[in-house]
């Protein structure tokens, strides 16, 4: 079957744009309006830290959960199926967030959110990748990318303007909005040709039954790790840091996360030019890496005794520098046949997400228990860029690979 070519620009690009836009304004509105949201329910400071974690690591196991049922179904049942399905879910749940009384609910709606939340990236950048001629899709994907996490940006504007349930209604309503978008958009060439195939579908088993096939995929989760350490520990909880190194100044954790997506997002477009350049997904990975290491250093180093502006910058940085997020995902993409695509683009950066619940945090919380706050996070920076530049060391370029082949079921010798 012949595959119908798109531009960048095209509206395949533009809707899963927005549709990535309007996913990160809602997964990123609980921890711009953590405070506010949870002091409403009259918490005290330290409740507002330990029940702000619990419900964010509840968020992210709906992500890690619901990137697999939605990663399956996209090679199943089609990419727009995931496209259509999961905004619906987030949507609502967004939209219910607006009513909760209690922790409790608010733990319920947040991994329901984060179920539907799973979807959205995973199919986009898969239909993208799969629409896109192979010279221009790093750079497709790197916009839907850079326009899509603007959507922090947004969501910490209408923090500033509206009360926290607000902003939720807001959220969801954009949700459905989208949805009338969504009619213009068509299926995936490759998905529909491989449809008349006798070849297995959608098999997440597929991904761990095949020795060289899990390294592929376990490979695909560890390079994106030091973008939810540096949103999920050192930017959201910004706050917490910026009392630890003597700043006098309030730091407004929402506003910290405005600054690191706002510059995320121009690093996303940014690695998909420098890819480009370079002919290489991972010469601009280890450059992006590097700048991580430069800003990590920094945020460890600079901010004793400086000041909220200091940290909002360097907060920025870091954001610029974890810029990989488009080049990680599409590299994932990349790694996995038509037939399996949809289920590991969708799920690995789900894992990532995920792993702030099941890794991240959790080595935090450990060496947090043995050290000050501060050695705490500098040290599982450390393990973590070492383990996240081994894993790329020996991840296979797939700078500019035919995407049209297929993943064989073979059982793990």
């Amino acid at each position: 079957m012949q595959q119908k070519q798109y531009g960048i620009l095209s509206v395949p690009v533009l809707v899963a744009a927005l549709g990535y836009f309007v996913d990160i304004y809602d997964l990123l509105l609980f921890s711009i309006t953590r405070v506010p949201s949870l002091r409403s329910f009259g918490l005290s400071e330290t409740q507002v830290t330990s029940q702000g974690e619990s419900i964010m690591m509840w968020q992210m196991a709906g992500l890690l959960i619901g990137g697999i049922i939605w990663g399956v179904m996209g090679d199943k049942k089609g990419r727009l199926s995931v496209l259509f399905g999961s905004i619906v879910l987030y949507s609502l749940a967004n939209i219910t967030n607006g009513f909760v009384q209690t922790t409790d609910q608010f733990k319920a709606v947040r991994f329901i959110a984060g179920l539907g939340l799973a979807g959205e990236l995973g199919a986009g950048i898969t239909l993208v990748s799969e629409l896109i001629p192979k010279e221009k899709r790093g750079i497709a994907t790197s916009f839907v990318a850079g326009i899509g996490l603007t959507g922090a940006v947004v969501a910490f504007i209408m923090k500033q303007q509206f009360d926290w349930r607000v902003c939720y209604f807001i959220g969801g309503g954009l949700g459905l909005l989208l949805l009338l978008l969504r009619i213009s958009v068509f299926e995936s060439g490759m998905f529909h040709a491989i449809k008349k195939l006798d070849v297995k579908r959608g098999s997440f088993k597929m991904l761990f039954n095949n020795r060289e096939r899990f390294k592929r995929y376990a490979l695909s989760i560890l390079i994106g790790l030091p973008t939810w350490f540096v949103i999920g520990i050192l930017v959201s909880f910004s706050k917490e840091f910026g009392e630890k190194f003597g700043i006098g100044e309030k730091i407004d954790a929402g506003k910290a996360i405005m600054f690191a997506y706002a510059a995320i997002s121009v690093g996303d477009i940014a690695v998909g030019f420098v890819s480009q350049w370079f002919k290489s997904r991972k010469k601009a990975l280890f450059l992006f890496y590097f700048l991580t290491a430069i800003f990590i250093l920094l945020f460890f180093t600079t901010l004793w005794n400086g000041t909220a502006d200091r940290m909002y910058w360097i907060c920025a940085g870091l954001g610029f520098s974890t810029g990989f997020w488009a080049i990680f995902v599409t590299m994932g993409a990349e790694q996995f046949g038509t037939n399996l695509r949809s289920t590991a683009a969708t799920t690995i950066p789900n894992m990532v997400r995920g792993m702030l619940t099941f890794f991240i945090m959790p080595l935090f919380l450990l060496l947090r228990n043995h050290m000050d706050y501060v050695t705490a996070g500098w040290v599982a920076a450390i393990i973590i860029m070492v383990i996240t530049v081994i894993a790329a060391i020996f991840t296979k370029e797939t700078f500019n690979k035919d995407l049209n082949f297929l993943e064989v079921e073979e059982m793990m010798p």
